[in-house]
């Protein structure tokens, strides 16, 4: 067994991607703007989770405010072969299995405190970056992937100054801890089929990004927000592990120390938020996410600094917009309604079982109620249309195409996804 060729074949892709945005991002940063399919999020500033969308949006808010939420991410992934090829000297195919219903829970919390009346500080504790993607151990794909997922923690302390009645600015630094891990199938001896191996890398990593926006009121009831969230750059290190078949000969343990680069995008939004009278609000927004800095990723030994894998991925800047809704019944209900449609990074040149990524389109309906003067809750449901995608691929790093090592692995991949949010707010 050869072990470039191995981390090689569990290189393709650190970051797998799922549909809820786009690539490897996580767009429910709270529970407030799902019902909206977060549009205008840059410019409403309703409650404290404008620390993500817009530090500048806590000038709009008066004393100590606390928000909380959680939310439940169900992604389904169907694969339909269409012709796939088993890799020589490995286990013949497998079932054409299906990733299944996963499901995921991401809490966020948000406080926000005036200082003094123009004066705020706040801070968030959210996840901008997860996902995960995980197959059946014996699929058609298994030498290109099992199971991957990342998962960030990202700690934001964030200041707005109101200068004057109509314009508001913020600023915020992000301290982003992130973690990576992936599996895949393995030859452990050709010719010896009976057996396959595992192979595992996990890395891990902490740095920091910033993070600033602005606000104006255009009129009583309108305002416009711009906002900028930086890229973040990482440094992954970790171990790549290879799990043996201890009844084959010649089989051994492998543990190698690596490091992995990989730098999270930057996001451009501007949004609009008008209440229209003392029923309706329109809202919408428009981002752009900065996946081009994701050329290619290199897998390094750490020992050596020899490039052990080099897999090019070439993303593209994406774009995503949404509009929304919101009708007010009386002082404590309000009705929400929101669109979007988010573009994927993944050219369909490079895209794999790890990344089988595509554009979507959200429907998104919620809801407010106040409980009393200081408190609300609000709920939130998206479904998401994923567009079906095809992939026809036996690579597994280096540029390196070889159905012997990694199969062949042609088919359909049919996704949806569902969002389930509920926020808890307080205001002191």
């Amino acid at each position: 067994m050869q072990f470039k060729q191995v981390v090689i074949s569990i290189a393709v892709m650190m970051v797998p991607g799922v549909a809820v945005a786009s690539g490897f991002a996580l767009n429910t940063q709270s529970g407030s703007g799902l019902g909206n399919a977060y549009a205008g999020g840059t410019a409403g500033a309703d409650d404290a989770s404008t620390i993500f969308f817009n530090p500048a949006g806590m000038a709009r808010l008066h004393g100590k405010q606390l928000a909380l939420a959680g939310t439940l991410i169900g992604v389904s992934t169907q694969f339909a072969d269409t012709g796939s090829a088993s890799a020589t000297g490995g286990r013949a195919l497998g079932s054409v299995s299906d990733g299944g219903r996963k499901w995921a829970a991401i809490p966020v919390g948000y406080f926000v405190t005036e200082i003094r009346p123009k004066l705020h500080f706040g801070i968030g504790i959210n996840a901008p970056f997860a996902s995960t993607t995980e197959y059946r151990a014996d699929w058609i794909g298994r030498y290109q992937a099992i199971k991957s997922s990342i998962a960030t923690i990202n700690v934001n302390p964030s200041m707005s100054y109101q200068l004057s009645d109509a314009f508001s600015v913020g600023v915020g630094l992000d301290y982003q801890q992130i973690k990576a891990s992936l599996t895949n199938a393995t030859i452990l001896v050709p010719g010896v089929p009976a057996f396959d191996g595992l192979a595992t890398l996990d890395g891990s990593n902490a740095a920091w990004g910033y993070n600033f926006g602005g606000l104006m009121q255009l009129d009583e009831g309108a305002r416009v927000g711009l906002s900028y969230r930086s890229a973040v750059q990482h440094q992954l290190t970790g171990t790549a592990y290879i799990a043996s078949a201890l009844s084959v000969p010649g089989t051994t343990n492998v543990y190698i120390p690596i490091t992995a680069d990989i730098k999270t995008p930057d996001t451009l939004s501007v949004g609009y938020f008008n209440a229209l009278d003392d029923k309706w609000d329109v809202m919408a927004d428009l981002a752009r996410t900065g996946w081009s800095s994701f050329k290619e990723l290199r897998v390094v030994q750490a020992s050596t600094g020899a490039t052990i894998s080099l897999s090019p991925k070439n993303w593209r800047n994406t774009w995503r917009v949404a509009l929304g809704v919101n009708h007010h019944y009386d002082e404590k209900w309000t009705a929400r309604a929101g669109l979007a449609y988010d573009q994927s990074p993944v050219p369909e040149a490079y895209r794999d079982a790890r990344m089988p990524d595509s554009d979507r389109a959200w429907l998104s309906l919620g809801g407010q109620y106040k409980l009393d003067k200081k408190s609300t809750v609000d709920l939130g449901y998206a479904h998401l249309f994923v567009r079906n995608r095809v992939i026809s691929r036996n690579s597994g790093g280096v540029n390196v195409a070889s159905t012997a090592l990694y199969a062949q692995v042609s088919g359909n991949f049919d996704t949806t996804a569902d969002v389930l949010s509920v926020q808890y707010s307080y205001g002191f």
